[in-house]
């Protein structure tokens, strides 16, 4: 009872200070509250890894990191009722409270620690064509209902879990998916989405709600996003992005890196160019052959992969939005996050996959529960594979490390969730194999040079 009020007394303390950051002008004040903000948050966290990660944070505000001043971005721009609804979601629900009810979960569960989040995509419908989708090969009709997606979401948050990733399809598609955010608003939902349906009616929504962060998907400049998304695509979602900050809502881009736009999507010119439009946030993932038509051709060589993530480093330390990388932040998660590591994802259909890129299964939310797909063989194989290996800048099992992948659909009778998905196992094999092979030699110098020893 005493520890619940505890809890309870800095929950509200945290939320105080939060809201004063937002009026507060004076750096040195700014500072201070910070600093106990930080205080506050370790007493709150009980793991150990999230204590160092809270102090790990504040270093990089006490050495005026550019993300500080995205941070004042997210406190003094935002909508007043987004501001406040992100901070309870996120801040207290997820990276806190959340923090200690996964704790919890294990200690009942044989030392079974919960993942942080989860992707689901609601609806496979989109009104786009673009070559080379990851999820291009699903069935366009595939729709979870509003029941299945309410039970999902009630599952996630016994497990601890108040951090959701919307994908798809085009999430928008679905007809009750601002009914989910609504019902489900003690969760923060990312959203990644083509654009398309975000107008000035789709603003005021996001408002209304306030726990939703869109992410809009964007090759490059007017020319690459055109070509792969199709003309006057560019010009839409630009629109999207004018709106969205003119109803200060928080948002970030999403890039789907390829052999033809690295060297766009990583320059100062681009990411200033997301910066001016308003992007807090951004995202970059790697194109693999898993979707419409796989092509090797499309994936970036092993030596972009390598410029990728020094040039990540270099952006990182200079300019004033979050970047984070699906493959080059290995060292950030400590390896692959899939299998119920760190997120799992449940499709359309109900399947519920160890990855977003990973289209195999052996679980659906229509018969099992998210605790039997985390608890199952089929997970634990891929976690208990993932800490062996030192280089977390090779992570992935699907092309940096495929024989996990291989090996774990192989014995645990993994059924691949769409016609097509198993040409990256089989057909590409060893293609896949020599490209893990030549990054290989790249990551393990990079990992020297910028880890050994500090990892």
């Amino acid at each position: 009872m005493l520890a619940r009020i505890k809890r309870n007394l800095l929950i509200r303390a945290l939320n105080i200070l939060f809201a004063s950051l937002s009026w507060i002008r004076s750096e040195r004040l700014f500072r201070w509250s910070y600093s106990l903000i930080a205080l506050l948050a370790e007493k709150l966290a009980k793991k150990d890894y999230y204590v160092k990660k809270i102090r790990w944070i504040k270093e990089k505000f006490d050495s005026n990191h550019p993300c500080l001043a995205v941070t004042k971005e997210i406190l003094r721009g935002t909508n007043p009722h987004h501001r406040k609804t992100l901070i309870k979601t996120f801040i207290i629900n997820q990276a806190l409270v959340g923090t200690n009810k996964r704790k919890e979960f294990s200690e009942r569960n044989d030392g079974l620690y919960p993942p942080g989040f989860f992707v689901i995509s609601p609806s496979m419908k989109c009104n786009l064509n673009c070559y080379g989708c990851y999820a291009g090969y699903y069935d366009k009709k595939a729709e979870l209902t509003f029941d299945e997606i309410d039970r999902v979401m009630t599952q996630a948050k016994d497990m601890g879990m108040y951090f959701c990733v919307v994908s798809g399809g085009e999430p928008l598609f679905h007809p009750r998916i601002f009914d989910i955010f609504e019902k489900h608003n003690d969760i923060i939902f990312h959203m990644y989405t083509n654009g398309s349906f975000i107008d000035g009616k789709a603003c005021e929504r996001f408002a209304e709600v306030g726990n939703v962060i869109p992410a809009i998907s964007v090759e490059g400049f007017k020319k690459e996003t055109d070509e792969r998304r199709g003309q006057g695509h560019f010009d839409r979602i630009m629109k999207a992005m004018d709106l969205l900050k003119e109803h200060r809502i928080l948002f970030g881009f999403s890039a789907t890196l390829t052999r033809q736009n690295t060297g766009t999507l990583s320059s100062d010119e681009f990411v200033d160019f997301m910066i001016e439009k308003g992007c807090i946030l951004g995202w970059y993932f790697l194109y693999v052959p898993i979707g419409r038509e796989p092509n090797l051709e499309l994936m970036p060589t092993p030596e972009q992969r390598g410029y990728q993530f020094e040039r990540l480093t270099y952006l990182r330390a200079n300019k004033p939005i979050l970047l984070a990388d699906f493959w080059n932040d290995g060292p950030v998660v400590g390896g692959c996050i899939s299998g119920g590591r760190k997120y799992f994802h449940v499709n359309a259909n109900g399947d519920i996959e160890p990855c977003v890129f990973c289209h195999f299964a052996t679980h659906n939310i229509r018969n099992s529960s998210l605790q039997d797909a985390v608890r199952s063989p089929l997970f634990r194989s891929i976690r208990c594979q993932l800490p062996v290996y030192e280089n977390l800048l090779r992570p992935c099992i699907i092309i940096d490390r495929p024989d996990v992948s291989r090996n774990a659909i192989r014995e645990h009778g993994a059924y691949f969730t769409h016609e097509g998905a198993e040409i990256i196992y089989e057909d590409l094999s060893d293609e896949i194999d020599r490209y893990a092979r030549e990054f290989g030699d790249i990551a393990d110098s990079l990992w020297e040079e910028y880890f050994q020893g500090k990892v």
